[in-house]
């Protein structure tokens, strides 16, 4: 199993799966069809894994995370690379050269009109859980080894400040910020009405 066997793993599932756009049901899918695989390439399988969760661990796209989902934690941020891997290899490939791109997947922009959080944690376990399917037993403790690099230091700034957001990020701001202020503001009308 390597990164190209894996993403040709990725793209059947989201063929079999009734609605690509749901990362659960193309992990779901991609767990069942590994699990067909011998052992060793379900092993392989969790490295691969683990080697694209590193190569798209990048300050901007956490900053990305956090103005789709209204916030990121470090497992957020975590979850939010599983639901990415799950779009396939030409959204993931795009998104990590550049987070702004985001705004133009259309799952993207209608979570942020419907104010959805984007995150997979079950991507995170496609290998694990084909592992115990294929095999009744649990993956190898040094299945995987993982790296992540250190954090970009242009990037150091509070997420939460929404002028430097707009000015790094301005295609995803004005998407997903501009419907955050309008669903915070349809909130506050209907809460002040008697």
């Amino acid at each position: 199993m390597n990164e190209q066997r894996f993403w040709q793993l990725i793209a059947a599932a989201r063929a079999q799966a009734r609605d690509p756009d749901d990362a659960g049901e193309v992990a779901g899918r991609a767990t069942a069809l590994l699990a067909t695989r011998p052992a060793e390439e379900i092993v392989a399988a969790q490295q691969v894994l683990w080697d694209l969760m590193a190569g798209s661990y990048t300050t901007p796209l956490w900053a990305a995370a956090y103005v789709i989902n209204g916030g990121c934690s470090d497992d957020g941020f975590d979850y939010f690379r599983g639901w990415l891997i799950a779009q396939g290899r030409e959204v993931f490939d795009r998104v990590v050269a550049d987070p702004d791109a985001l705004a133009e997947v259309p799952v993207v922009r209608a979570s942020a009109a419907d104010g959805i959080d984007l995150d997979c944690e079950e991507a995170l376990g496609i290998a694990w859980n084909a592992h115990l399917v294929a095999t009744g037993t649990r993956l190898p403790g040094d299945a995987f080894t993982i790296r992540y690099p250190e954090p970009d230091p242009a990037w150091d700034f509070d997420f939460g400040d929404r002028g430097e957001m707009t000015r790094r990020l301005p295609r995803l701001a004005a998407l997903c910020l501009d419907q955050a202020a309008q669903h915070d503001h349809a909130q506050d009308t209907r809460g002040t009405r008697t």
